[in-house]
């Protein structure tokens, strides 16, 4: 037998005359009819809103506006097509049709994922962009051992260098080197006494990276300014993009490439370069020191970018997803119904 897919809505006239030219052909094509009402996904509402009623036979697709005439033809191809693979025995075929018929484990695990993947998402960030504010929390409370565990947590993860990273309940809440040129601040080598840090192959860097703080200077944060700003970012566009129904289209990938790539490579790279102390190059690159601004801006702008290039086609993925299991629980759901009446 036929499964027939109408997507409707209530209050749709045209959708209530497909459902009785279906009912009126039950005898010609016999058919299981599975309803699905698109607003109980934003997703089918958002791909069928302006063609319901849609009916989906097999590999067949009927869209609105269609009479009873087209809906004859539909369902006359779709047996046509049931009926040859039926014969030709095909053990695809018939596993496929077997599969349709049970709700697994995975099914359920699958479907629920791909509908809060999300808030998913959200949460491990918000967890990532969180532990290394706590560090600081926990110092200045006096839990030096759990705060300790999330600097050696992230220090795989991070650089974790003092004159790189903001700092909570201190003086200032950054601590730039002397080459960074910030009037108006203290840096980082005043702070800490450290010196010799513009040689990117000195010993003093590896202290300015075990450099927590102390009370004076405030607790270091356990990412790096960039760092940081990047995930919160990404943070910021995952909440923004939820609270508009993930309505937000995908950034084009030249305005990824250009307005999030671009800044932060150049400002990472043209830094990294500059300290390599090639006499070669210092002619061309003079050596540079970025400041917390430019981290943060150029952090910011990667991870808002990525976010909006990537979020938009992993949500056209998930949604897919959403639409299949939908209709399969909702086919084996009023099966059940129909075979208790």
């Amino acid at each position: 037998m036929l499964i027939v897919t109408l997507y409707t809505r209530k209050d749709c006239h045209l959708c209530e005359q497909a459902q009785a030219d279906l009912e009126s052909l039950q005898s010609q094509y016999p058919h299981r009819l599975v309803e699905i009402d698109i607003d109980s996904d934003p997703a089918l509402q958002k791909k069928y809103l302006a063609e319901i009623p849609v009916v989906e036979v097999g590999p067949y697709v009927l869209k609105a506006p269609f009479d009873k005439q087209k809906l004859m033809m539909t369902l006359g191809a779709a047996g046509d097509r049931r009926g040859q693979l039926d014969k030709l025995g095909r053990e695809d075929h018939h596993d496929r049709v077997r599969r349709g018929q049970t709700i697994t484990r995975s099914d359920r695990i699958m479907a629920w994922i791909s509908g809060h993947y999300l808030a998913l998402i959200n949460f491990f960030i918000l967890l990532y962009f969180g532990l290394p504010l706590l560090a600081p929390v926990l110092m200045t409370a006096g839990a030096a051992t759990p705060a300790n565990v999330i600097y050696t947590l992230y220090k795989p993860l991070c650089h974790q260098f003092g004159f790189r990273s903001f700092f909570l309940f201190g003086e200032q809440a950054y601590y730039p080197l002397a080459e960074a040129g910030m009037s108006g601040v203290k840096t980082f080598e005043q702070v800490t006494g450290f010196e010799d840090l513009s040689n990117p192959a000195a010993y003093s860097r590896l202290e300015a990276r075990q450099f927590i703080g102390n009370e004076t200077v405030g607790y270091k944060v356990a990412l790096c300014e960039r760092d940081m700003s990047i995930y919160g970012a990404i943070l910021l566009f995952g909440i923004i993009y939820a609270l508009t129904g993930r309505r937000i289209k995908p950034l084009h990938w030249m305005l990824w490439l250009l307005l999030g790539l671009g800044p932060i490579g150049l400002d990472g790279f043209s830094q990294l370069f500059s300290q390599m102390e090639w006499a070669w190059l210092a002619s061309i690159l003079p050596y540079r020191e970025s400041t917390p601004f430019l981290r943060v801006l150029t952090g910011g702008l990667f991870g808002l970018t990525t976010a909006w290039f990537s979020f938009p086609y992993m949500e056209e993925s998930m949604a897919e997803s959403r639409q299949f299991f939908i209709k399969k629980f909702e086919s084996i759901r009023q099966n059940n119904l129909s075979s208790v009446s």
